[in-house]
């Protein structure tokens, strides 16, 4: 073969090599510890009736900071305390404080009656901690309508003191960001806002944010919008012309986003893919999110929790891996007894470890 055509092969196959799709990069398990880490058994947890769900864990210095939501009693899923623990350890955690209680107010009238989803969120330009969380009105279900949580609304609370170590609070509310009303969109639903993650892009900032169609039961629709602001504060402006993002189009709730050291974005959130999984989607951009994917965090099934339900966020660590915490049940869901507010189920948090592959 000639020099000259054996340099054009290579540019040919150079040219064919550019052109080709690049690989899409993979969330993969790396190990996952066998048991759940608080339940309602753990020290500091006395009181909280059905346990765990939603929330995020974050990590300052050597220290895991869990903030989530509490179901202290009854009503189920309206009588809720937000709460903050830590641990240096992973495995041992200390409940530190109530952050906020609702009021379980059960007859509709209250916009505060039930307390979701604390997400706690850095503002390095303010240097205080943000928290969004989510309030509902509350009341019985009906045949035709899930209204124990319905027409959320998401506050912001901000931290006292300075800095990263502020992430202890006290928090003291700001004020209503996001809310259902004349902005709302045609795929939100009764259920309001139910999520909301804020994260920066560039000098502006962008959130992810959630609602379900909870006028209709059975329920056909938990979805997600993107939002944006120039500052944290607000003021937030859904982007109809990116809503409702095609991560998945029947179901997505809480999901958190973590820019990774490439400068991509990921979200995790709750997927009903695998009751064994956790969804994720990764964004070149953090505008702009493609299909999500499952990633398994119980390889053998229902090996403590029958049912996976909400990841608290991508905790990176060290070695470039990344603590992923979950909430799930203990026992197999019984869920018409859930919402008919006869609960027999309790909610624990374990967690795994997991690697970006490309």
């Amino acid at each position: 073969m000639s020099t000259h055509r054996f340099v054009a092969l290579i540019s040919v196959a150079a040219l064919f090599s550019s052109l080709a799709p690049a690989a899409t990069p993979t969330l993969v398990l790396v190990e996952r510890h066998p048991a759940p880490v608080i339940t309602t058994r753990s020290p500091g947890a006395a009181g909280i009736k059905y346990g765990f769900e939603g929330g995020r864990v974050v990590k300052v210095g050597r220290t895991y900071h869990l903030f989530t939501s509490e179901m202290t009693g009854d009503p189920v899923w309206v009588r809720m305390k937000l709460a903050h623990w830590r641990s240096d350890d992973k495995l041992h955690w200390t409940r530190v404080a109530t952050l906020f209680e609702s009021s379980a107010e059960f007859e509709g009238k209250d916009p505060r009656a039930a307390l979701w989803s604390p997400l706690p969120v850095y503002d390095d330009g303010e240097r205080r901690w943000n928290l969004f969380y989510v309030a509902y009105r509350a009341a019985a279900n009906t045949r035709t309508q899930f209204r124990m949580n319905h027409e959320g609304r998401i506050w912001r609370a901000v931290s006292a003191a300075q800095g990263p170590n502020g992430i202890g609070g006290p928090y003291r509310d700001e004020g209503v960001v996001l809310e259902p009303g004349p902005a709302s969109e045609p795929w939100e639903g009764l259920q309001g806002t139910d999520s909301f993650f804020p994260y920066r892009v560039g000098q502006e900032w962008y959130a992810l944010y959630g609602s379900a169609n909870t006028e209709k039961v059975p329920i056909e629709h938990w979805r997600v919008g993107v939002a944006s602001a120039p500052s944290i504060a607000g003021p937030w402006r859904r982007h109809a012309d990116l809503n409702p993002a095609p991560i998945e189009p029947v179901f997505i709730e809480n999901p958190i986003v973590t820019r990774l050291r490439d400068g991509r974005y990921i979200a995790v959130y709750d997927t009903t893919a695998d009751p064994d999984a956790i969804g994720y989607s990764i964004s070149a951009d953090g505008i702009h999110w493609p299909a999500g994917q499952s990633l398994v965090l119980q390889t053998t099934r229902g090996a403590w929790s029958p049912e996976i339900r909400t990841p608290l966020g991508l905790v990176p660590e060290d070695d470039g891996t990344f603590t992923v915490f979950y909430t799930g049940f203990e026992q197999k869901p019984d869920w018409p007894s859930l919402m008919e507010s006869k609960p027999v189920n309790t909610f624990a948090i374990g967690f795994a470890r997991v690697k970006i592959v490309d």
